[in-house]
């Protein structure tokens, strides 16, 4: 019982972490929330504000013997929620920041890693409900600090580092043309991006560099007032931007950022997820590669 009794203040720790680090960038978690595509986006600022209120919440009840069983619940239901929204993302094959701890600046795709956290933390949160209002331990703190060095440990994806499945299950394919509601010149490097969207923040400046050599353009489904505003804050207003809200449904693209590599005629040279700086420029170099090759 002592080992089940330990686990509550490792999961009030990891929960007052989590809020804190999404109460920083309220707005930048609504949109991790919008990625999962999973609720319409007129919802995702109220969804950031329950998600945090029940945080907070499962924190407080957890710190009271008396309520301890139900804050347990409480957060056994948060992270089951989380668990079942990361499936979902992994089922239709997208690669977006999963908005674990507000990372906004350390972005962590959702992937095996953030599965086995939060199901590591579903594991604990149950053990909590289990033990209840148990006597207080000496022993607890101790265990308590290595269920969070556990949950630390879980090893989360190496910055810089593509994926091995680097091409995405959907999206424009090579050689057919890329739907755009514009007329923008080619060839281009069209980025997709999401107004304040944690991978899309970090791509920004590795887009902007590109746009020394190459011609690229940001799309997005967002207004445009909003966008304008957050590439305002990043430096990056110089580039040029389209905005077009159909661009995913007609073009099959699953999620930002994502590039799109076109050639003089408009027709698609490579395609894919632009989530790290290796990933999009080996997008690059493919684009090169198909555009080097003769014609038959």
């Amino acid at each position: 019982m002592t080992v089940l009794a330990s686990a509550w203040p490792a999961v009030i720790a990891v929960l007052v972490v989590a809020a804190g680090g999404k109460v920083r960038d309220v707005p930048g978690f609504a949109a991790a929330i919008g990625a999962y595509r999973v609720l319409p986006a007129r919802l995702t600022r109220a969804a950031a504000v329950a998600v945090l209120s029940a945080e907070a919440a499962a924190a407080v009840l957890l710190a009271v013997p008396a309520t301890r069983r139900w804050g347990a619940l409480f957060a056994a239901a948060l992270f089951a929620a989380f668990l079942a929204a990361m499936a979902s993302v992994l089922r239709r094959g997208m690669r977006i920041d999963c908005g674990c701890f507000g990372s906004a600046r350390r972005p962590a795709p959702v992937g095996a890693a953030s599965v086995a956290r939060t199901a590591l933390l579903l594991l604990l949160a149950v053990m909590a409900a289990i033990a209840g209002p148990a006597p207080f331990s000496p022993v607890q703190p101790v265990l308590a600090a290595v269920f969070l060095g556990a949950v630390a440990a879980v090893p989360r994806p190496r910055p810089g580092v593509p994926e091995p499945e680097a091409s995405p299950p959907a999206g424009p394919r090579p050689g057919t043309p890329f739907a755009l509601d514009a007329e923008i010149g080619a060839p281009a490097v069209f980025a997709l991006i999401s107004p304040a969207c944690g991978l899309c923040r970090t791509m920004l400046p590795v887009f902007a560099e590109a746009a020394a050599r190459r011609r690229v353009v940001l799309v997005s489904a967002a207004d445009e007032p909003d966008v304008r505003r957050h590439l305002d804050e990043h430096g990056v207003a110089h580039l040029p931007l389209v905005i077009d809200p159909a661009v995913y449904d007609a073009n099959g693209i699953p999620w930002p950022p994502y590039a799109v590599v076109t050639d003089a005629a408009g027709t698609v040279l490579a395609a894919g997820g632009a989530d790290t700086p290796a990933g999009f420029h080996a997008l690059l170099r493919w684009a090169d590669a198909a555009a080097a090759r003769p014609v038959r």
